[in-house]
């Protein structure tokens, strides 16, 4: 089979597109055909060599995928061939695999798809579980009535909007561009400022009427983080969970006692918290398959790329280019 093979960090070009023997499904597995590949910044991180979790080289990169069981192992009763499933590498031993044309799992750790589901949009959906997480178990039960979403036009982003104004959330993105604004707009988002021509903080506190919003989540860190602080509503909370600008920066400590009275709080968050906890993760996603299924959220797809061209869909993200979702196809 055709399939990206990583033998060493580096630039898009350390992406191979080689053959590689076909996987067989042990007992208790199946054989995925894959129809879609979904591409995110955890593969960038992890060509890049700067994943805390990173697979053992040489890898097939890639964390989720749609497809199509191919085969069943020995012993497997629960699917059958022919059945559409997600495949979360969330769920997997090693964290990768999915940028090939097949790939052998445990039964247990696919997510069945209902029948006439878009492939394509569900190879998105690892976006959605990231940003499930976020609204609802890093907030550890705090009550909240808005957010702000750093990059709200990418993949957590254009995520975080869709499920937040379904929870019935004020929801306000940070975008870079006209065009991302627009995008975040049309995706449901009460508002969104364009960062890179307005003043976020006076933009965010006119949206609010001078409040600021409960809680705002925040992929980009670097050294404009401390200044989040001013756009959070008393018993705000700031919520770290990616470094796109570099570690979070700037004067945090400071940024927080400025406003001492007001009570804010900040959390770093990862997924990997769940990594151990099989239920949390599965609660999750179930959730999400049901809202997809119901044609409630719609993950949006802004290109489609054969899979050998898996290094320019990565490229295509670090250049900040893409609203919504860059996927690859076998």
């Amino acid at each position: 089979m055709k399939a990206i093979l990583m033998e060493r960090p580096g630039p898009p070009e350390v992406l191979r597109y080689v053959d590689v023997p076909m996987p067989k499904p042990a007992p208790g597995q199946v054989l995925v055909r894959s129809h879609s590949i979904g591409v995110g910044m955890p593969e960038v991180l992890v060509r890049r060599g700067e994943y805390s979790w990173m697979p053992p080289l040489p890898a097939i990169p890639g964390i989720e995928m749609s497809g199509v069981v191919e085969k069943l192992g020995e012993g497997v009763t629960s699917l059958k061939v022919g059945q559409a499933v997600f495949v979360s590498a969330r769920e997997l031993n090693v964290r990768g695999g999915c940028y090939a044309e097949y790939i052998a799992a445990d039964a247990e750790a696919l997510y069945p798809l209902p029948d006439g589901v878009d492939l394509e949009a569900a190879a998105a959906l690892s976006n959605y579980q990231v940003a499930w997480h976020l609204l609802n178990s890093a907030t550890n039960g705090m009550r909240y009535r808005s957010l702000l979403a750093t990059a709200a036009a990418g993949g957590v982003g254009s995520a975080l909007v869709q499920l937040g104004k379904l929870a019935g959330k004020r929801v306000i993105g940070i975008v870079d561009t006209d065009e991302r604004a627009a995008f975040a707009l049309s995706l449901g988002a009460d508002g969104a400022v364009n960062y890179r021509s307005q003043n976020v903080t006076e933009c965010v506190l006119g949206m609010t009427a001078g409040r600021g919003v409960d809680m705002i989540l925040d992929s980009i860190g670097g050294r404009g983080f401390a200044d989040q602080f001013e756009r959070l509503a008393p018993f705000g909370l700031l919520v770290s969970y990616g470094f796109l600008d570099g570690p979070p920066g700037g004067d945090v400590l400071g940024a927080m006692n400025k406003r001492q009275s007001d009570c804010l709080g900040m959390r770093i968050f990862s997924m990997h918290a769940f990594d151990q906890d099989r239920p949390k993760r599965r609660e999750a996603t179930e959730d999400i398959l049901r809202l997809f299924a119901a044609g409630t959220i719609r993950p949006p797809i802004w290109a489609r790329l054969p899979l050998g061209e898996a290094g320019k869909a990565q490229a295509l993200l670090e250049e900040g280019r893409v609203l919504g979702k860059v996927i690859l196809k076998p």
